[in-house]
This record gives structure tokens, sequence and C-alpha cells, in this order.
């Protein structure tokens, strides 16, 4: 088929940043071992002959069956005992559709609008299979919460079974939301032979303003407000199909989709009601046709590389992206067979200014972000400052610069690409010579307590460096029943431990948020420390989270007691209890209580999570339980 690449503005490639270049020299050192063996991996899966050649007839007709005639037709060659033409190709579609997730329900009829257009091409389209879509707002604060995290492999997993059938030429992902694409792109690279695009469904309209939202959520946190009044504004927020508008986890990932490549052009944050939703959709599988063998073959596999993974990183830095990256982009890279940790995310973090001011960063969301230029004026801005490798390889032919242009449509509805132009509120989007901080939004903290992070981009400048005597907690319900009974008055570092991989899951504990909101309102000097997650949306309260290693692993989290001193330092990048090392060497451990013991992992389907429990790796590594 033809090439639909549109041209996208001309621009020299200047000289790349020293610390970009030297981060992603010494990924590739690292990964050397692991990423040749992946790369013969997938270099042998391709060469193979497509499936309806490769298999048996019995496989290839029940692959087939349910096929339109016309189709089977065009996939297999065959017609009525001879052949009839060059087979198609046939393209897998890997939906995380369902009509709970305001995210994922305009994804229901993506699948009939791709076979049209394959159709339309000479080629088929079959769902190959659909992945489990939870969302964190739904199960924040609730025991289906501890699924979450392993979610994320469990769809890698379902991704897996879904293009096992191994009939396929090419594969569309459909999903947006926390767990669902970092999951779909682990999948995805374990059959990096196939060239592969995501289709979003993009953001909810603008509702409730994000900051009026987290008003009422503190005033209900202090029962100022009731029940009714909170769920109102709750649903005003939340009200549309599409990803909730603030810049959480789920809309990272869209960014990064587009840093990286993987995207159409400038899809990432169109509505799902607006006209160009539907041929962007279209364009996707023009696209993933387009680097089929016959024509440009570049693979997932190929396309996610060391530049690939570097231009995420820097991405998520420039916008103040979720933390929840620094765990699911790790366990990425281990999936293309590449290995990077948090001390490449702080290095890039030092150098790389931070471009957005989007909630909870800011005030804007999302729909103001992609007004005020989205994710091409970000990409175009990097790319000319030599943060991010132009030269990576992208589904599209023109590479990483097409991804600095503006999706439109033009009078007879076709699509166009246009500029990014300059920024249309620079209150959201800064150029990179004129950035809100020279710095990106992420912070490594290392100390006698071990290593984490702290999202400081969205944190006063004044809280950045805390130092008071903590509380120690072995849940996040200890810690609201403090709250509640008036015990937390004063300056204050909070302990959640007990919330890593190993124990729980690693559940995040955006619900604490609130209350220490509140704390922080009155006057006092506080910030959270655990093992635990924080949500993509949390970030204005001081919070050292992904703790490595876990409590629950011998951390130094159960050495932690009521009442040490605990200084939280993200201007030097440090995370000490003040306690000489003989004292603090002398401690023992404590254990989880009897009480975790018994509830964790029972209920609400956990049992069946117990093995990625047992599995699971530490945060830096991914936490990942399938290595």
């Amino acid at each position: 088929m033809p090439d639909t690449t549109p041209t996208a503005p001309a621009a020299p490639n200047p000289v790349l940043h020293p610390v970009v270049e030297a981060v992603t020299r010494r990924i590739v050192e690292r990964s050397a071992p692991t990423r040749t063996a992946y790369l013969a991996q997938i270099e042998k899966m391709a060469q193979r002959k497509p499936g309806a050649d490769r298999m048996g007839c019995a496989n290839v007709a029940h692959a087939f069956a349910a096929m339109p005639e016309a189709d089977k037709t065009r996939v297999t060659g065959l017609d009525k005992l001879k052949i009839v033409a060059e087979k198609a190709p046939n393209i897998g579609i890997v939906n995380a559709y369902n009509d709970l997730l305001s995210a994922h329900a305009p994804l229901q009829h993506y699948p009939d609008l791709i076979k049209t257009e394959a159709r339309k091409h000479g080629a088929t389209a079959q769902v190959a299979g659909g992945v489990p879509a939870m969302c964190d707002g739904v199960t924040q604060g609730t025991a289906g919460m501890e699924l979450s995290l392993f979610s994320r492999d469990a769809i890698a997993m379902a991704t897996a079974v879904s293009l096992s059938h191994d009939v396929f030429d090419a594969a569309l992902m459909l999903g947006v939301c926390d767990k669902i694409v970092p999951g779909l792109l682990i999948g995805a690279l374990h059959f990096g032979h196939l060239p592969t695009v995501f289709v979003p469904a993009g953001p909810m309209t603008s509702g409730l303003p994000n900051n009026e939202k987290a008003k009422v959520r503190e005033k209900a946190a202090q029962g100022l407000v009731g029940r009714p009044e909170l769920l109102a504004a709750e649903s005003a927020a939340y009200h549309g199909e599409g990803t909730c508008t603030f810049y959480g986890t789920a809309n990272s990932n869209q960014m990064l989709l587009e840093a990286m490549g993987l995207h159409v052009p400038g899809t990432a944050f169109i509505n799902p009601g607006d006209g160009m939703r539907q041929e962007l959709t279209r364009e996707a599988v023009r696209t993933v046709l387009g680097i089929t063998k016959a024509h440009r073959f570049a693979p997932i596999g190929r396309v996610v590389d060391e530049r690939c993974i570097v231009n995420a990183m820097v991405a998520l830095l420039a916008t103040g992206g979720s933390t929840n990256h620094l765990i699911h982009w790790v366990a990425v890279a281990r999936a293309g067979g590449m290995v990077i940790d948090w001390n490449d995310f702080s290095d890039l973090s030092d150098v790389v200014p931070l471009l957005t001011r989007v909630y909870p960063n800011g005030s804007a969301d999302v729909n103001q972000f992609q007004a005020a230029g989205g994710p091409g004026y970000v990409i175009r801005e990097l790319l000319d400052a030599g943060f991010m490798h132009a030269d990576a390889l992208t589904v599209r032919s023109g590479g990483l610069r097409e991804f600095t242009a503006i999706p439109a449509a033009r009078a007879d509805g076709a699509l166009q690409w246009i500029d990014a132009g300059p920024s249309k509120d620079d209150t959201v989007v800064r150029p990179a010579s004129a950035p809100f901080s020279a710095s990106g939004g992420l912070k490594l903290l290392k100390g006698n307590l071990g290593r984490s992070v702290i999202k400081v981009s969205a944190v006063p400048q004044d809280r950045h460096i805390i130092e008071a005597p903590c509380r120690v907690f072995d849940s996040q319900d200890a810690l609201h029943n403090a709250f509640n009974a008036d015990e937390l008055n004063c300056d204050l570092i909070c302990v959640v431990r007990w919330q890593g991989p190993q124990a729980n899951g690693m559940p995040e504990l955006h619900k604490l948020t609130p209350p220490l909101a509140v704390l922080q309102g009155k006057g006092y000097r506080v910030a959270l420390v655990t093992d635990g997650r924080m949500s993509g949306a949390s970030g204005k309260v001081p919070a050292a989270i992904h703790v490595s290693p876990e409590a629950a692993a011998g951390g130094p989290l159960a050495r932690v007691r009521d009442g040490d001193i605990i200084r939280l330092d993200a201007t030097a990048g440090t995370l000490q209890v003040l306690v000489s090392d003989d004292a603090w060497d002398a401690r023992t451990l404590d254990t989880m209580p009897d009480v975790l013991r018994a509830e964790n992992g029972i209920g609400m389907g956990r049992e069946l999570f117990a093995n990625f429990r047992r599995n699971a790796l530490a945060a830096e590594e991914g936490a990942c339980t399938w290595l």
C-alpha cells in the first residue's frame, strides 16, 4: 500500500545534550548481552513464513473459520481449491475495551472500524483477544487496589495469549490507562517481530476543574462537607467517556507513546467525540500496514530501542509525569532486552527542563495542554534543544520530527498535520529556552532508609526539605484513624510501610493525599515516606515513595521507630533517619504484624496473585513478576 505519511516540517537535528548521550551510551553498554539476545530472537521470528503458509491446514482452518468468506480468501489466498491471490496481511487487534471505564468505553466500536479500513487496503484484521483493564480511581483505597500493579503483568500475559495464535503480520494495541498501556507494551515487545501501533481513545472533555475537586476532597477530609457534596464534585469532574483530565499515569502513558513514536502523530489528546478521532484510528491501520515486510519493515522490537526508551524518559521528566513510570518503564525496557534504573532517570532529570504545568503540577488540564501545543510542541522543543534522539525509529517513515506536528481535519474530512507553532498559553507550556524549571520533575533520594523517588514538580519550593519526627503506620487505614482522632496536628513525617510489591502488591496510597494536604494547609511541615506508590495525580505533599528495598524484604523501613527524626531533602537528594550508624545497625527488623499477614492476599481475588507477590522484583527493578 502507498505510504500515507505526512511530511513533517523540516528542521536540522541539533547536537545531542552530553548527559542524554552519556545516559544512552551506558544503557547500551549495560544492556548489550540481553539486547543482543533479544534482537536475535525477534529476527529469527521475523524470518519465518506467514502463519497461513507455515502452520498446518487444521491450524489455519481453525484460525480463520469465523471470518467472512471474502476475508478468508484474502488471508489464505485460497478460493475453492484454487490459489487466487497473494495472501493479504492480517492485523491482530488486542483490545482493552470495557464499558465500566470511561477511558476504554470508546474502544467498543474500534474493531469494526479497523476491519473496514483494512479491507480497503487489501488486508484483513481480527480481534486477537481482550485484556483486563482496571481503574485505580475505582479501586483507590480498597482491597481491589492490591491487584492494580500486578494487573500490568496480567495484561502483558493476556496480550501474549492473544498473539500466541501466531497468524498475524502486524498488531494494533487498543488501550489507554495506567497499567494497561505498560502491560500491552510489555506483551507486544515479547512479539517484537510484529509491526505494532498503539491506538488510544483520548481524554474526556473538561468538567469540574481539578483544583476545585481537590478542595472539596480536603473539605470532606475535615468533615466540612458530606457525602452528597463530595459525590457531586467527583461526578462533575469524571463525567463522560475518555481518560480523566489530570496529568496522571494514564495521560503520562499517552505522552510517552508519542515520544516513543508508537502512535499516529498527535493522537494522544484528541477527545473521543472529536470528528478526527475515527480518522486517526483509520490512519493507525494505514500506518501499521505501511511498515509490514512488503514496505518499510520496522517491527516494534526494533523501534523500541535504547534511544526510544531515553526519549520516553526525557518526555516524562519534561512534563512532570507520573512517578508510576519509574516502575513501569523499567519493566518495559526489560521486555525489550534493556536495563535501566533510577540513576538514569535522576541524571536526566538534572538537565531536562520542565516545560509544562498540568494538574497536579499546575491548574491546567490535559485539554488545555493540548490546546496550548500539547505533545507536539513539547517534543519539538526537546528535539530542538538536543534532549531527544531525533534519529530514533518510529512507526512513521518521517521519524520523530513527524510527532512535532498537530493533526487537523481538512475541509473534506481528511487528515493533515500542521506545525505546532509557538505556545498558545505560556502558563501551561513553555519553550526549552524559558522553562518552568531548569530540571525535571522527579528526584532520586538515597540514604540509610534506602532508595526512593519524589515528584518535586508539584511540591512548593519551601517544602523540598522536611525534617521532623516520624510516626510509623502499618497501613493507610491506621494513618486515617490517627488523622480523624486529631493525633497528627504537628510537624510530622508519616512512615507507611508493608506496602511494597511483596507485602501486598504495592497499592497506590492516593487516599492519603487529602488528610496530609489538610495538615499542610494548617501550616504544619509534613511528608510521607512509604514503600508503596502514590497516584500519578499526587504531588502536593512531599512524598518519598517506592522506598527500596521494601520493609517486607528486610528493607530499612522495618527499622524505623516512632519519634525518629527523618530528613527528606529533595534538594540534596537524600532520605535519612538521623540516628547514629551504630544505633541504626544494632536495631532489629520489625516484621509484618500478624493481622496484616492474615488479611493480605485474602478476598477480592487476591489469592490468585500470591505467586505474583512471591516473585515480584523490587520497585527499581520494575516490580516484574516474569523474570
